[in-house]
């Protein structure tokens, strides 16, 4: 990857056209004011060390040089530097379902654009901790592994659609073990698992997996999303989900199963009832966890490489002084320049 930190700086280029013109307009000048003095002929007689072509020379070598000196000014930078970091947190497993009844609309703007909102601002207020995040509906799968880089977290949520797992259900047993799964290996770290559903016909055996999660120390928060009463299950193909019978589905907030699943890792469950609730309940749980250091390679600014248009730069400018504009009598440097010695 490669771009210029001070891109702005780069209109200075414009003036090297005009440095070409100038030259152009000093050499016609000269040659018009040695005209009305001499012929050419007779011009070359009287000043026999005078060289168009070192000034030609010396003139590209100037112009190459504010090339690279503008180049230098405007920062050019490549690709990305890797800085190691110490970290001290806890690790947190975001699971969000994305099942069809997620898109009900009994809280706005529906009921996965709410969790994702929930997720965003959960990310937002961490500090060091690593975090992942899993979807789930028929099937569940690791859409983030564990990571520090908050970033690329609130990428992958921003994205996040009811298209992502074509088979529907609501897997939370798999989620969960998935879940399990996906922590790192590193001992004493306090670690959480934080599920957001609407908490309807959930499969597998969430109950046995949560008994697990308590065995290997790990808490489960979950919250739900939508309400009781419920609403329609916006259709794929427009209208909304009708049962065999053609009744309109409604989608019910079922919180009997996620607080199961909360109360047997000694975790909490909330409901996401308003928009002014959020997770900070449980984020204050996150935050008295166990913490542990760990290592952490981030990817920082662009790596700065100014210095090697600067050396270019300066290379041509000591070339352009130390290359006379004259010739010298000592030195016979006329093949280089392509010039050839008149026969007297």
């Amino acid at each position: 990857m490669f771009r210029f930190a001070s891109v702005e700086l780069l209109w200075l280029l414009l003036f090297v056209p005009f440095y070409i013109l100038l030259l152009f307009y000093m050499r016609y000048r000269r040659s018009r004011s040695v005209a009305r003095f001499a012929t050419k002929q007779a011009f070359q007689r009287l000043t026999p060390y005078s060289s168009t072509p070192r000034f030609w020379w010396k003139s590209i070598l100037l112009g190459l040089a504010l090339v690279f000196l503008i180049l230098g000014l405007a920062r050019p930078q490549f690709g990305l530097k890797q800085v190691k970091q110490k970290r001290n947190g806890a690790e947190i497993m975001i699971v969000l379902d994305v099942s069809r009844s997620m898109m009900a609309q009994d809280v706005r703007p529906n009921r996965l654009e709410r969790a994702k909102l929930e997720i965003s601002q959960l990310v937002r207020n961490l500090k060091e901790d690593r975090v992942g995040l899993i979807l789930f509906a028929g099937r569940a799968y690791v859409q983030l592994p564990i990571t520090s880089d908050y970033a690329s977290a609130q990428m992958f949520i921003s994205q996040v659609s009811c298209d992502m797992v074509s088979e529907q259900g609501t897997q939370l047993g798999e989620a969960l073990d998935l879940a399990l799964k996906s922590f790192s290996p590193q001992p004493d770290v306090g670690r959480a698992i934080v599920v957001i559903s609407d908490g309807e016909n959930h499969e597998g055996d969430p109950i046995g997996k949560a008994d697990e999660a308590a065995q290997q120390g790990v808490r489960i928060f979950t919250v739900g999303i939508g309400s009781p009463e419920g609403a329609p299950i916006p259709d794929a193909q427009g209208g909304v989900k009708k049962d065999a019978a053609g009744n309109v589905v409604i989608s019910k907030l079922d919180e009997i199963t996620l607080s199961q699943v909360a109360a047997k890792t000694n975790g909490i469950y909330m409901r996401a009832a308003t928009l002014q609730s959020g997770l900070k309940p449980i984020l204050d749980e996150i935050d008295a966890m166990q913490r542990a250091e760990f290592d952490q390679v981030a990817y920082s600014a662009y790596d700065e490489q100014f210095q090697l248009a600067f050396l270019i730069a300066l290379f041509f400018f000591l070339t352009s002084f130390l290359l006379m504009e004259r010739k010298h009598p000592w030195f016979n440097l006329d093949k280089l320049f392509g010039e050839k010695e008149e026969v007297k």
